[in-house]
């Protein structure tokens, strides 16, 4: 939603298109964006091929004089494709990861969707990885372009530590924020938390986020060694409040685009300590705007973990620096000012098409004899 409160100021305004399925809502995004008076069209859609979800989607083009369509996620892409091109709409799509690691038939919807993407007018990737990722499937390069996300920062700025205040603990605060999924490393996570309860033992490790390793990662920490100083909390609505709850935040992802979870730890001066995959280099030089370790490796991270609880002036000095270079790169009116130019590309690129297509039809060539 931060591109769409930031638009304004680059001259574009914003519709939410958020799917609504009859056995799982999931329209968070919808309320919070009403509530924020953003426009918002909530599209039913139940079902694989919903051709409903489509018909709204059109309605929805017409009724707001819709000049582009900005699809995110392949759900989103092939909707999107289908109401666009019956509304001689341009599209662009914005790929935030680059392939899915939940199961084949996910798998196979996503190479329906690279195949779509390519007559997108525009692909947008938030990571140089991604974009080579879409090159070598075969998306045409002209129309690849990255974009690193951005966020509001306004929401960070002085919040409140809710998830401390919940626990009502002096314990340093470790955190993992993201799904828990095996990309995501949190199994290194846990290893590493057992070397550093060993030097640092009022410590808690608190995951925030759900995922289809859960189950596996708490029958981990039943183990006595670190069952009471490891903590699942779940989704959590309060993210700002629990990022000013952390002492260290811990991303060590095994694949990474460019991780939101990142810029909003950055954003609220929190030292980070991740591994050096994906465009997370753009985020973290190691030892000025946070610490890095590599993948996998539990040692090192506990190492930097340690490292960190024990240095309250290194904690205070790269979560500056983190703030620092993020309000810098990562804002959301940077991202904006970046998609506006794409979406202005496109509009002219329509509007020429079209004046072509006019000009051939009212002038049709001349038959040859």
């Amino acid at each position: 939603m931060g591109l769409a409160r930031s638009l304004p100021a680059f001259g574009h305004q914003a519709v939410l298109g958020v799917f609504r399925n009859s056995r799982r809502l999931h329209t968070e995004i919808a309320e919070i964006a009403h509530r924020e008076g953003l426009a918002v069209e909530v599209i039913p859609c139940d079902g694989r091929a919903d051709w409903t979800a489509v018909r709204a989607i059109e309605r929805c083009i017409d009724t707001h004089a819709i000049d582009v369509v900005h699809t995110h996620g392949y759900k989103a892409d092939l909707y999107g494709y289908a109401s666009a091109q019956r509304r001689h709409v341009p599209l662009i799509a914005t790929y935030h990861i680059d392939w899915p690691d939940r199961g084949v038939a996910l798998r196979l919807y996503h190479v329906l969707d690279r195949v779509v993407v390519g007559r997108f007018g525009r692909v947008v990737a938030v990571s140089e990885a991604i974009a080579t990722s879409l090159r070598r499937f075969g998306v045409p390069r002209r129309k690849i372009t990255t974009i690193d996300n951005g966020i509001d920062l306004a929401p960070f700025e002085g919040a409140q530590p809710t998830l401390r205040e919940e626990l009502r603990g002096r314990s340093k605060i470790v955190g993992l924020v993201g799904r828990l999924t095996p990309q995501k490393g949190a199994d290194c996570f846990l290893h590493a938390a057992r070397d550093v309860l060993a030097d640092c033992p009022d410590t808690l490790f608190v995951l925030i986020g759900e995922g289809p390793q859960r189950q596996s990662l708490e029958a981990v920490v039943r183990r006595p060694d670190i069952a009471d100083r490891v903590i699942f909390a779940g989704h959590r609505a309060d993210m700002p409040g629990v990022y000013a709850s952390l002492d260290v935040l811990v991303l060590p992802s095994i694949n990474e685009g460019l991780p939101m979870t990142l810029i909003e730890a950055m954003a609220s001066a929190r030292p980070v300590v991740a591994t050096p995959v994906g465009a997370v280099p753009k985020l973290i030089t190691s030892e000025r705007t946070g610490l890095l370790v590599n993948p996998g490796d539990a040692c090192g991270l506990s190492a930097a973990i340690v490292r960190m609880l024990s240095d309250a002036s290194l904690r205070e000095r790269l979560g500056a620096q983190g703030k620092e270079w993020v309000t810098r790169h990562f804002s959301a009116r940077a991202m904006a000012r970046q998609y506006a130019e794409q979406y202005c590309e496109l509009i002219d690129e329509a509007l020429t098409a079209r004046t072509a297509a006019g000009a051939i039809e009212a002038d049709p060539p001349r038959s040859s004899h």
